[in-house]
């Protein structure tokens, strides 16, 4: 298949990019390197090295065998978007190219309106650029488990059946987003729903949990082909910023009470996932909704995992909760369905713990990057608009079976 990846110089789209071409396919992609440049902003940097986009590619195409098309630009440019799919009439559509941050989203009205123009604007022109050049793609658009928030009633993927006076009809499960940039997710999905019942277009919607890793085996031992990974407070997930935080010896620190529930897949199952959505695609005019994750931890439970897997490789790991900078429930129901990957398929590897060796693993290799951006490990992003580094919490009670 002729795939493109947009947000390909991304932690999931370079990663991405080499899973595929491994397994024999043409991949392009685009980027225009905004994710280094919104991290910069941050004050930080990735952890592991990230090399220039074109040696990059050289390493990638010694690596594969194949040719990694590389087109720069702006996704919210309908000129560049239409240029692309003319020139590389893909097959498949892999939709990364967004901010994927909840805390720059809550910055100021001017990071909550930055976040809404590049991610809706993009995924628009990439729709109509679908309708007008390749109708019969498939776009696998990357949603969030956040679009859903935290019901008090099971998540059915996307969907659920309702019958009222003897009429039953299937309706989009409601979405109860908590930051701007996940309400940019919900308009993103109802966006691409739409876009499929008029114009006959095929997408799955991925609503993906949090992702956590370094690498797969694909990347081999060539520097140049890591992927980035992320520890601040925006761009680094919980489980990511815990390894960061544990190789440079500061305490882990879930937020509030700590026991906010969240659906977790390791890097390396985030690429099967994917691939086998590509691979798979629905009929023209489907819209469909895939629940990405393996299984669902409360953040305490990551920390603990953190800290157990970073003392067994000689790390003085402690986990201290601080102050809560998000406006979220800390104690709530969280039961997801996710059956239609594993119906198409999917193998969850079940060693969290394994990953977790891995990962703080290389993390130590590049430890000195960590300890050079300490300050961006400390959050000062929070709901109410204010900017103030959260306080460690004294006394929290976490509850039976988390004190160990």
């Amino acid at each position: 298949m002729k795939i493109f990846i947009a947000g390909v110089d991304g932690y999931l789209g370079w990663t991405l990019a080499q899973y595929l071409a491994k397994r024999g396919h043409e991949v392009a992609g685009a980027d225009n390197y905004m994710r280094r440049d919104w991290v910069a902003e941050m004050g930080s940097q990735s952890a592991t090295p990230i090399r220039r986009m074109t040696e990059r590619i050289e390493a990638f195409r010694e690596t594969f065998g194949r040719n990694l098309r590389f087109f720069r630009g702006d996704l919210t440019n309908a000129a560049f978007v239409d240029e692309v799919f003319r020139t590389f009439r893909p097959d498949a559509i892999v939709h990364l190219g967004e901010n994927p941050s909840a805390p720059y989203s809550m910055i100021d009205v001017h990071h909550a309106i930055f976040v809404h123009r590049n991610n809706l604007f993009g995924t628009l022109n990439i729709l109509f650029c679908m309708r007008d050049i390749c109708p019969q793609a498939h776009l696998v658009k990357l949603g969030t488990m956040g679009e859903y928030g935290t019901p008090n009633v099971d998540i059915p993927e996307g969907f659920f059946t309702i019958e009222y006076r003897g009429r039953t009809d299937t309706l989009p499960f409601p979405r109860q987003a908590g930051s701007w940039y996940h309400q940019t997710k919900v308009h993103d999905s109802n966006n691409v729903m739409m876009a499929c019942r008029l114009w006959k277009l095929r997408s799955t919607d991925i609503m993906q949990g949090v992702v956590f890793g370094t690498r797969i085996d694909e990347m081999g031992d060539d520097e140049r082909l890591l992927t980035r990974f992320d520890f601040d407070q925006c761009f680094g997930t919980a489980i990511n910023r815990y390894c960061a935080q544990a190789v440079v010896g500061l305490p882990l620190t879930p937020y509030g009470k700590g026991h906010q529930r969240r659906g977790f897949l390791p890097l390396r199952d985030s690429m099967q996932c994917l691939t086998l959505a590509v691979e798979n695609p629905p009929q023209a005019g489907e819209y469909r909704v895939f629940n990405q994750f393996e299984e669902v931890y409360d953040l305490t439970e990551v920390a603990l995992k953190v800290q157990k897997i970073g003392k067994e490789v000689g790390l003085n790991v402690e986990v201290r909760n601080v102050e809560n900078p998000r406006m979220e429930m800390e104690e709530h129901y969280y039961r997801p369905d996710h059956q239609h990957l594993p119906d198409l398929g999917y193998q969850p590897t079940h060693e969290m713990e394994k990953e977790l060796r891995l990962t703080l693993s290389d993390l130590i290799r590049y430890r000195s990057r960590i300890q050079a951006r300490l300050e961006a490990l400390t959050p000062d992003i929070r709901w109410d608009g204010s900017r103030k580094p959260v306080e460690y919490l004294v006394g929290v009670d976490r509850g039976a079976g988390y004190n160990a």
